[in-house]
């Protein structure tokens, strides 16, 4: 990615974050059972210019902290259960985000019998990211875009009217 789509999606997503949820994106990855094509994707999507984590995404390993599950490969009947706890976990606001075309559809597995088939399949998805792998930079941007399509504005009297403590 060029570095003037890494500043345009940092800061749309900066945004967002700070609008809907009023603090930076945290996300918990769970691999449902894939290849690794998606986590090193995901991987460069994190590292990306110094880190996101500046920008405002995290991955966090406690469910209860996060935003965001991100989902990736297909589902196992293995799998399945550590999916459904993990989603329980999470507070709301929280979305779903199966990434790779095996989290959307099962992929080249659909249809295997330790498969049950993309993540729709066993919990509601808020966003698929069809890809095998998808790029880095398409899943920060469909991080940003769903951010931005649920964004619920946070009143400017209550970011401004914070107290400081005193020094």
């Amino acid at each position: 990615m060029d570095e003037a789509a890494v500043s345009s999606l940092a800061a749309r997503l900066a945004d967002a974050g700070i609008t809907r949820l009023g603090r930076s994106l945290a996300v918990r990855h769970v691999d449902a059972g894939s290849c690794g094509g998606c986590e090193i994707s995901l991987a460069g999507a994190v590292a990306l210019r110094a880190g996101l984590t500046r920008y405002g995404i995290t991955l966090v390993d406690d469910p209860r902290e996060a935003d965001v599950l991100l989902i990736t490969g297909v589902v196992t009947t293995t799998m399945a259960d550590a999916v459904t706890r993990t989603l329980g976990a999470m507070a709301p606001p929280r979305f779903v985000v199966a990434v790779g075309d095996c989290a959307v559809d099962g992929g080249v597995f659909k249809g295997a019998p330790t498969v049950l088939g993309g993540a729709e399949r066993i919990v509601p998805v808020d966003l698929l990211i069809a890809g095998c792998p998808p790029s880095p930079g398409r899943i920060i941007a469909g991080l940003v875009a769903l951010l931005e399509a649920n964004a619920a504005p946070v009143a400017a009297a209550r970011r401004s009217s914070r107290i400081e403590p005193h020094a």
